[in-house]
């Protein structure tokens, strides 16, 4: 079954000494399954795949597998600056299990247009993993994959998906409507607008906290409710302001979802430096702001 719904990109658990805590993700990946959600994102960028050694993400997206256990598609982060390095992230993710492998857009350094392009090429051509494009330009250093590029590496049989983190929708609806290609939603602003598009899925760190939520936003959309979707959502708007715009500086979006987790009893791990986790202040006013 293609991959399609609601899919946390799933953040690392480190313990205090900023050591991989594998049991600790394990536990908070299982929470994510119980909780509705119908596929995980492992070694995303809310998971600090940069943080991670090509050891802890492999043994990571080991870990998920393990969890998931085949009761949903686990799409494994293995994008990295070098293609070599990609490669073998991807190789070892369909020998491990993973549904698909999720390749973000070159970092720090600019490829042109073109290597982008052959990097994607490339790593297709070196595994039969179907492989997705995590087209992030905001977090890259290089302009996004355009949708007529997409659509063409799609017709060449090297990209069968796309997380499309763009400002607009237009490339996650026109992809969408390539029979056989999944484009997911890959962001916190409009995901009803998206799903209701005919976008296949949506992928984001929000959905860390909130995965029975957002699962009733899909529901909701797939059963032709667009009102109850847009309620379901409208409760979610006082979390998603505090992403935006949280009462606090120094601190980013994955220590607020840390936050929140702490706040609700929940295993939240601790971030890996240089990100930090909220301070006891911080996490009083993120309390203070949850409360009805």
């Amino acid at each position: 079954m293609s991959p399609a719904g609601v899919f946390p990109a799933a953040l690392t658990m480190f313990d205090a000494s900023g050591d991989l805590d594998l049991d600790a993700t394990a536990e908070h990946l299982a929470f994510l399954i119980g909780a509705g959600a119908h596929g995980l994102v492992v070694g995303g960028t809310s998971g600090e795949f940069v943080a991670l050694s090509s050891a802890e993400r492999r043994a990571l997206l080991e870990t998920a597998l393990d969890v998931a256990a085949g009761r949903v598609p686990v799409l494994a982060g293995t994008g990295a600056y070098g293609t070599a390095e990609t490669i073998a992230l991807t190789r070892h993710a369909e020998r491990a299990g993973a549904s698909a492998a999720l390749v973000v857009l070159p970092y720090f350094q600019r490829p042109s247009p073109p290597e982008v392009l052959a990097h994607y090429r490339a790593v297709a051509a070196a595994s039969d993993l179907p492989v997705w494009v995590y087209n992030i330009p905001a977090n890259a250093a290089v302009a996004e994959v355009s949708t007529a590029e997409l659509a063409q590496l799609y017709a060449e049989g090297v990209a069968a998906g796309v997380k499309s983190t763009l400002p607009t929708l237009d490339q996650v609806i026109e992809l969408a409507a390539l029979p056989g290609f999944r484009a997911f939603y890959g962001g916190f602003r409009t995901p009803v607008e998206a799903l209701a598009g005919g976008a296949h899925g949506w992928i984001s760190g929000l959905l860390n906290v909130v995965p029975s939520q957002a699962a009733g936003v899909w529901n909701a959309v797939r059963a032709g409710e667009p009102a109850l979707a847009g309620q379901r959502w409208e409760a979610l708007l006082p979390l998603r302001r505090l992403v935006v715009d949280p009462p606090w500086r120094g601190a980013g979006d994955l220590a607020l979802y840390r936050g929140v987790l702490r706040v609700h009893g929940r295993p939240a791990g601790f971030c890996r430096p240089p990100l930090r986790d909220l301070d006891p202040a911080e996490l009083a006013l993120l309390e203070k702001a949850l409360t009805p």
